[in-house]
C-alpha cells in the first residue's frame, strides 16, 4: 500500500473536536488536549496529521496557533494546518508555529489573487489546497454555498500556479461514516495523475481505504472513522 494515512485533529477551543457535515450545533469533544491524541497517532507509527482550527475558521483569523504548536513541539509529525488562513499574517503564524504545510480553500475560490501572492511569497509546494465539492462543484462557506466551478478546472488551475498537493472532500458525504466518493476520487486521478492527491471525508471501514490506494489516492484525512472506532489505530498502523 502507498497511500499515506492523515489523521485529522479538529480543534475548538483548544480541545479535539469533530462535527457532522460542518455543524458547530453537531459537536462532540473526543478529547480536553489534542497532543494525548497526537501522540497516540505517532505511536501508531502515522508521520502526518490534518490538524483544523475551526474556531479560527469560524473567526476568520488563526485562533488555535498554541495546540498547533505544542503539537509541532512534542511530536515528529508532519503537521498541516487549516482554517482562518485570511491574510499574509495568518500563514505567517502557522509557518512560525511549526506546520509544514498551511491548508487554504475558500479563500483560493473568493480571493484568488491574494492566495496566487502567497503561492510567490512562501513557495507553492508548502500549502495543501483543500477543494469542497458538491456534484462536482466548488462549495464554500462552510458548505452552505455551491459555486458554478467545476472542481477539475479549479484543480488544474492551481496545479499549473505549482500547487502540488490538493485534498477533496464531497461535503455530502462527510462526517457520515457512509463511505468515500470513489467515482468522483477516480475522475480527479485520473485527470491528474502525477498529482499528490488526498481523499477526505466518509470513510469508515478499512475497505474504503483499500478502494481509495487502488484508484491512485495518494493520502486520506481519516477523523470520524477513529474516533468512532469504525478504524483502528493498531489496523492503520498495519499500513
Amino acid at each position: 500500500m502507498t497511500m499515506e494515512i492523515i489523521p485529522a485533529i479538529d480543534i475548538i477551543d483548544g480541545k479535539c473536536v469533530r462535527l457532522t457535515q460542518g455543524d458547530y450545533e453537531q459537536k462532540k469533544i473526543y478529547n480536553e488536549h489534542p497532543l494525548e491524541v497526537a501522540r497516540q497517532f505517532e505511536d501508531a507509527g502515522l508521520k502526518r496529521l490534518h490538524l483544523v482550527d475551526l474556531d479560527g475558521a469560524k473567526a476568520g483569523a488563526v485562533k488555535n496557533w498554541k495546540v498547533l504548536e505544542t503539537i509541532a513541539g512534542k511530536t515528529s509529525m508532519v503537521i498541516d494546518f487549516g482554517g482562518g488562513i485570511k491574510k499574509a499574517e495568518d500563514v505567517e503564524i502557522v509557518f512560525n508555529s511549526g506546520a509544514a504545510l498551511a491548508t487554504v480553500g475558500s479563500m483560493a475560490v473568493k480571493d484568488p489573487a491574494s492566495f496566487l501572492d502567497w503561492l510567490q511569497e512562501f513557495g507553492a509546494a508548502r500549502f495543501l489546497l483543500g477543494a469542497d465539492v458538491k456534484n462536482e462543484k466548488i462549495a464554500v462557506g462552510g458548505w452552505l454555498e455551491t459555486t458554478d466551478r467545476w472542481v477539475y478546472d479549479f484543480i488544474g488551475e492551481y496545479i499549473e500556479k505549482g500547487v502540488q498537493q490538493v485534498f477533496c472532500t464531497d461535503v455530502s458525504k462527510d462526517g457520515l461514516l457512509q463511505g468515500p466518493s470513489l467515482d468522483l476520487y477516480r475522475n480527479i486521478t485520473q485527470q491528474f495523475p502525477d498529482l499528490h492527491f488526498i481523499a477526505s471525508g466518509g470513510v469508515s471501514e478499512m475497505d474504503d481505504l483499500y478502494r481509495l490506494d487502488e484508484i491512485g489516492c495518494k493520502g486520506v484525512i481519516i477523523g470520524k472513522a477513529i474516533y468512532e472506532g469504525r478504524v483502528t489505530l493498531k489496523e492503520l498502523s498495519k499500513f
